[in-house]
């Protein structure tokens, strides 16, 4: 250790003797100007104006006319069957969800289907499980 410290002053000592001196600061990339073409790249940001959210204006239209076991729920027109029931905490069975087996047929209008491929309406829905 004291072999590595003596070997340390010698070489910072016969720098000095030539005139060079080292530098404990690190050297900035700003000085070397790398980011000087970015300087006014943000610049026209507020000239945009505000800005709009990009999401759906308004938010999604619910149907209001949707009763699942004589429960009134809102539900979007569309969605799955099986995903309102779930939402409105009603137990349907499952077996394949891809329609094959017909472990999840309800009632839907007076009309037998498959809870697992059936869509919410636009207009008035009553469902029933058997």
């Amino acid at each position: 250790m004291l072999l590595a410290l003596t070997v340390v002053a010698v070489l910072l000592s016969s720098a000095s003797a030539f005139g060079v001196v080292p530098s404990c600061r690190p050297s900035s990339t700003t000085a070397l100007h790398l980011f000087g073409g970015l300087k006014g790249a943000f610049g026209n940001d507020d000239s945009l104006g505000k800005q709009e959210n990009a999401g759906i204006k308004g938010g999604p239209k619910f149907n209001d006319k949707v009763t699942f076991n004589k429960k009134a729920i809102k539900a979007i027109p569309g969605q799955k069957v099986s995903r309102v029931a779930a939402a409105a905490r009603v137990k349907i069975t499952y077996s394949c969800k891809k329609g094959d087996c017909g472990t999840c047929e309800m009632m839907m209008n007076g009309r037998v289907v498959k809870a697992c491929q059936a869509t919410i309406p636009t207009g008035k829905c009553d469902m029933q499980t058997f």
